[in-house]
């Protein structure tokens, strides 16, 4: 009897290891895919990087395209980890995930801003570089813009308006042209809009250069003064500036214009962290670069990191 009582305990206690540790293999993630959740500028440029990166790994890649606001609120607010997170304003990192999401990212591409539109939009024939702010305000002509709250884009095109008014000295200009994109013609990201300019529900949209290029869609380019593309017009730039929802309802976060520059970092809860790394670093390697290129995305001549954990494979100092 005395034997019986010690080999069943033993017994059941080897059982429940081996149920434990069964359990354990289930619950650790497996390197079967690649997610991303990006801004919507991000979306062909990270998906055609990630697709080169996994092809004939089996690997599979997960991809969901949103403003960059809405994406880190998934992150902070509904606590939905992805491998990476790609952001059109990098901004969204240190006034939104930084430290507790994330504790690194990387600026690694500009853009610029420009108003996209089609032949079919109205005025399409007269618009250039120099008259495209009277044109936005003639009766009838219809301009889609982005949630400033959820998208940086949105945002940018309000301090863009700001820095219009103040380069042509036309008092008014900013609300006169924030009025003319009334709430049906703002969707959550740029990239939405495009429907609604092909269907002719808008004239024009506010967007970035990659996105018309890739679209293969007509744009007017705007001075370097207002379109936030030049480093060297920082300081014209941060003379306009746009508040926009924080971490709770109460919070707000004042952003300043500045050059468009994109990041993207591995959250600390990454489930695939390792993949996750070598895909951060193929993004930022020559291969990844052409592919950037190739989806009309500019890098930057070198990537900038911040923060005191990069990992070195992603700086390029690991296999």
């Amino acid at each position: 009897m005395m034997r019986t009582k010690l080999v069943r305990p033993l017994a059941a206690l080897l059982a429940l290891a081996t149920l434990a540790a069964c359990r354990g293999r289930e619950a650790a993630p497996k390197a079967d895919a690649l997610v991303l959740f990006n801004a919507g500028s991000l979306a062909r440029p990270l998906r055609a990087a990630a697709d080169s990166f996994t092809h004939g790994t089996g690997i599979r890649v997960e991809q969901e395209n949103a403003g960059s606001l809405e994406t880190a609120r998934k992150l902070t607010e509904l606590h939905r980890i992805p491998d990476i997170v790609g952001s059109a304003d990098y901004q969204v990192f240190p006034q939104l995930l930084m430290p507790r999401a994330v504790s690194w990212y990387v600026r690694f591409a500009r853009n610029r801003m420009v108003l996209m539109y089609t032949p079919q939009s109205k005025f399409a024939t007269e618009i250039d570089s120099l008259n495209w702010w009277k044109i936005l305000e003639r009766p009838g002509v219809n301009t889609g813009r982005s949630d400033p709250s959820l998208d940086p884009n949105g945002y940018r095109s309000i301090i863009v308006m700001r820095l219009a008014e103040r380069l042509y000295n036309q008092p008014g200009l900013a609300d006169s042209l924030i009025a003319n994109s009334a709430a049906h013609v703002i969707r959550p990201k740029e990239v939405d809009l495009m429907g609604l300019l092909q269907a002719g529900e808008i004239d024009y949209a506010w967007s970035y250069e990659s996105v018309a290029q890739a679209a293969k869609l007509p744009y007017v380019t705007l001075p370097r003064a207002i379109d936030l593309s030049d480093p060297a017009d920082s300081g014209q730039y941060a003379q306009a500036s746009v508040k926009i929802p924080g971490n709770t309802p109460r919070d707000t976060v004042a952003l300043t214009g500045e050059p468009i520059l994109y990041g993207f970092s591995v959250p600390r809860e990454a489930p695939h962290r390792a993949l996750a790394e070598r895909f951060a670093a193929f993004l930022l390697s020559p291969a990844g670069r052409r592919i950037l290129a190739r989806e009309h995305l500019d890098a930057l001549p070198a990537p900038i990191f911040v923060g005191d954990s990069v990992p070195a494979v992603v700086r390029g100092e690991g296999n």
